[in-house]
């Protein structure tokens, strides 16, 4: 006999099947039209799961399992990042423990440390993927520094170079000091913080007048080549032409006019330090300005600097020069001001605009094709508001700062001369033979590295194989689709849309499907430093509180947050996290999976579905224990089918149909609340109990086709609900295709993932039964809100009587009124003749009316009223309560969205209850007189 256990364990058989399927390489391509891939967003391989790819490998995980069911060629191509900074800086602090400097041992040394370290550690990442569930093709995993992938950077390089897209040149670029590298935009963590706004007295030659310059950054002014003015602010036109001495320079500087300038900040002028802001940059090129570097790398003050500020850090530098201007009378005021202050993400420094040498894309070129792909339609965004802010970037491209001031990375193909002169190509041998220099010239690699999002941006075709013919291009490139979070449609999105074109001269994908941010359950980002990250391994085995508190406080970047990191947690996990296993995470995830921008992580929820886990677990051991050792019918002609299996059969093509639909349109919040309806609701709730009945009572041919049925609706279920709960659905399956292969020998028993995807069938479509289905509910629930209401005991045997003007529906409820009195727990169903019942409670369908006789049905009214009066009481003082802090403007102002937004659904629940007690009280009085 097959049974399931008792209870619902997750982990033992979650690991088991992973195992398994791996094993037997069902996560290979298998042949089969059309093709479909999905390219697996390359996680950091210094990274760990965190909730944004929980979130993100869910959804592909699905997309992927759903079409290999629908015999498609389908690969999800996976790998890592080389993550250059990250990885760098987590060597780097591991030779700093050895007190060891990477300037000790060289760049060849400190890079095969790296590589020693990518060997031992750096695939964590993935080995939680599969605990996921995540079914990757793991025998095609790439690596962005690979052999291949590495010659692919190089041919780009190159080829891009040859064609004028990439040059070197001095460009402003965001700098970390500390890591002493460019970085991009997307390294750079702007947050709000306190400072200061210091006014500055500035005088103008050959004058007693002088104009006043707020700046956040006084350091830089002694790189200030221009003060400008709006060319409208007429307190300034008669300064037009002019120029001011630099205070503590002592250089005349012009007074410029540009509409950059805001009249209404400040005093309405404005410094201009072109080598240090990047707005200034730009005024500086409109007015051909010198640029003036003051810093060196650390961001001290550089040799070109008065004397007495050369070698100054740059905070120290300020300090001193906020003293000088002060002495000299020459500060107007000083203002505590909070700014937006930029942090490198890896480093935590303050990052400074910096003019370096440094390589560079052509990006505006580029960016042309790949504008018109999305307008054109060959690229959908969905939702389609996204292709909106991919059109404000693109539109605003600026020229791509490739080039990195790191050892870890792809080396950049360019190599120097003495003379200084630059040879780009694949490497020396070809340089040298191209341009047909001796053995006595001498060359020297360029010693930068490329941006890590430059080999990210080919990842599409560099991992099928690129810049060779491969028969994987040919069959899965373009990709389908690119499920990815919106942080990254400029920095990585665009910039493969740009490559593709222009090396493949076709879209890399067809659909992007842009994902939500996932935050904590107040609304807040889930960050190391804030101390709110959920860890997606620790919601599936659980933690219990004091590891989840050391977790959250260890390895701070701001240790003085951490008392405060504790206190929160404990308050909110009190008991630490429960287990919930790994396919009530994930079928938490597909609903959290809305529309919307951000989206708050609500750990009730996933409790909510571990215990829908449990449903579908007992449910399915009902199944087992009607279907064991019997005989289900070798054809329908041995089977005798019910109206609730033909109608809930009909139900369930309607329901493939819906989450059909909501799967092209990637709703997998609307497929999970479908999922969960059904299942519960209609499968579990009522078919089940329906079908007790007939297994009780009913004849031979009628038992057959009810377990039939139940058998076939679970078995369909199991494999459309695969893709998101890949787990219990294989669990249960397998023993499920046990029971039925007793019955058709001929029956597929490997595993589910790789069985057909249900398909609707118009044959099994039956209104008629589905109606008739709808009216047994609506009397059984119509007569279990009754003894809700009424507080009448559940064993309580009542009488029913009915009232129709439907032949049918008269039919109907007289030929199951044996199912509707076991489950309603009625003595009888009684057509009503006569227009009502006197003391009877009345409940009205859109078809048909319930009279349930009150009396005796309730033991003791008066009490029964005293209960009801008492709970009135309660909800109309909850009633006045909310009432009245939502009449208070003070509060709705100044309290959260969610308080108010609590106290507006306390209001609406109490007035819902007052209202149903008022209407119960009326029916008790009129038994009582």
């Amino acid at each position: 006999m097959t049974t399931l256990d008792k209870t619902y364990h997750p982990h033992d058989l979650e690991k088991k099947w992973y195992q398994q399927w791996e094993k037997a390489g069902y996560f290979k391509p298998k042949s089969g039209e059309p093709p479909y891939c999905i390219m697996l967003p390359p996680p950091n391989v210094t990274g760990t799961l965190h909730m944004g790819h929980a979130f993100q490998d869910t959804i592909m995980d699905a997309l992927i399992r759903y079409h290999r069911m629908k015999g498609h060629q389908t690969l999800w191509q996976g790998g890592t990042d080389h993550a250059g900074i990250a990885t760098q800086m987590v060597v780097e602090r591991q030779l700093q423990a050895q007190d060891i400097c990477k300037h000790d041992i060289g760049r060849e040394a400190f890079t095969h440390k790296v590589w020693e370290w990518k060997a031992h550690s750096g695939d964590t990442i993935g080995r939680q993927m599969r605990r996921l569930g995540a079914s990757l093709d793991w025998t095609r995993e790439r690596f962005t520094m690979d052999d291949g992938l590495s010659e692919a950077v190089k041919e780009v390089f190159v080829r891009l170079y040859e064609e004028g897209l990439i040059y070197r040149g001095k460009r402003l670029v965001n700098w970390d000091p500390k890591l002493h590298t460019a970085v991009s935009d997307l390294e750079v963590i702007a947050e709000e913080e306190a400072g200061f706004l210091w006014h500055i007295r500035y005088p103008i030659e050959d004058s007693e007048e002088y104009v006043v310059v707020a700046t956040t950054r006084p350091e830089t002014m002694l790189g200030d080549t221009a003060i400008a003015v709006h060319p409208q602010d007429n307190r300034y036109t008669h300064l037009k032409g002019k120029k001011v001495r630099l205070p503590l320079v002592n250089r005349l500087i012009p007074i410029i006019q540009d509409d950059y300038v805001d009249p209404e900040f400040g005093s309405g002028c404005v410094k201009i330090t072109p080598a240090h802001d990047f707005n200034d940059y730009e005024v500086g090129k409109r007015h051909q300005l010198e640029m003036i570097n003051i810093f060196n790398i650390d961001a001290m003050l550089n040799e070109q600097m008065p004397s007495d500020y050369v070698g100054l850090d740059r905070f120290d530098a300020r300090k001193k020069i906020i003293k000088d201007l002060e002495e000299k009378g020459l500060i107007e005021k000083i203002e505590n001001h909070r700014l937006k202050v930029p942090r490198g993400d890896r480093s935590g420094e303050v990052i400074e605009p910096y003019l370096t040498d440094q390589w560079f894309v052509d990006a505006k070129v580029l960016a042309k094709e790949a504008i018109a792909a999305v307008e054109s339609g060959k690229i959908e965004f969905v939702p389609a508001n996204w292709a909106n802010n991919y059109f404000e970037w693109m539109n605003n491209i600026q020229d791509w700062c490739i080039s990195r001031q790191l050892w870890w990375g792809h080396r950049i193909p360019a190599w120097y001369d003495d003379c200084g002169h630059v040879y780009v190509g694949r490497d020396e041998k070809e340089i040298r033979s191209k341009h047909q220099l001796s053995p006595q010239t001498l060359l020297t690699q360029d010693q930068d590295v490329l941006d890590t999002w430059f080999s990210s941006a080919l990842w599409p075709f560099s991992t099928l194989g690129w810049p060779h013919n491969t028969s994987e291009i040919k069959t899965y490139y373009p990709t389908n689709v690119l499920v990815t979070g919106f942080d990254i449609i400029f920095f990585w999105v665009a910039r493969m849309i740009m490559m593709g074109l222009k090396f493949m001269n076709e879209v890399p994908f067809k659909q992007v499907f842009v994902t939500g941010l996932i935050l904590d359950a107040h609304g807040q980002k889930m960050s190391k430093s804030k101390g709110n990250i959920l860890d997606p391994l620790d919601l599936i085995d659980g933690i219990d509180l004091e590891a989840l508190v050391l977790k959250r406080i260890t390895g701070l970047m701001q240790p003085h947050m951490a008392q405060q990191i504790e206190k929160n947690t404990r308050k909110e996990f009190p008991n630490g996290i429960p287990s919930f296993g790994t396919d009530a995470l994930r079928f938490s995830l597909c609903a959290f999976a809305t529309t919307n921008r951000f989206i708050r992580f609500d750990l009730s929820r996933v409790e909510g579905y571990r215990n829908f886990c449990n449903k579908i677990w007992n449910a399915a051991r009902y199944v087992f224990m009607n279907l064991a050792d019997q005989d289900l019918g070798a054809s329908d002609n041995e089977r005798e089918y019910s109206v609730y299996d033909l109608g809930m059969r009909s139900l369930w093509q309607k329901t493939k149909t819906t989450i059909e639909d909501h799967i092209q349109k990637y709703r997998f919040d609307l497929i999970a609340n479908t999922l969960y309806d059904f299942t519960w609701y209609h499968y579990c709730d009522w078919y089940l109990e329906l079908t007790k009945p007939i297994l009780q009572h009913a004849s031979k041919e009628q038992q057959r086709g009810t377990r039939y049925m139940l058998a076939f609706i679970l078995e369909e279920l199991l494999r459309v609900m695969h893709p998101y709960m890949p787990f219990i659905t294989e669990e249960i399956w397998q023993k499920l295709v046990v029971i039925l292969a007793d019955n058709d020998k001929t029956h597929n028993r490997d595993s589910i993932m790789i069985q057909p995807y249900p398909e609707v069938s118009a044959a099994h479509m039956d209104s008629d039964a589905e109606l008739v289905l709808g009216w047994i509910q609506h009397f059984i629930t119509g007569v279990r809100t009754v003894r809700a209401e009424l507080n009448i005991s559940p064993n309580k045997i009542l009488k029913a009587y009915y009232k129709t003007h439907s032949t049918k529906v008269s039919e109907a409820l007289l030929a199951n009124q044996q199912c509707i009195k076991t489950l309603a727990k009625l003595e009888s169903v009684i057509k009503l003749e006569q227009e009502a019942l006197p003391t009877s409670t009345h409940i009205v369908s859109s078809d048909f009316e319930i009279f349930i006789p009150l009396a005796g049905a309730i033991e003791d009214v008066s009490t029964e009223i005293q209960r009801l009066n008492k709970e009135l009481q309660k909800h109309m003082a909850d009633f006045e309560y909310a009432d009245k802090k939502l009449s208070n403007e003070s509060f709705c102002a100044k309290a959260s969205v969610d308080a108010v937004e609590k106290e507006r659904t306390r209001k609406t629940k109490a007035n819902e209850a007052i209202i149903k007690i008022k209407e119960t009280l009326q029916k008790l009085e009129a038994i009582k007189h």
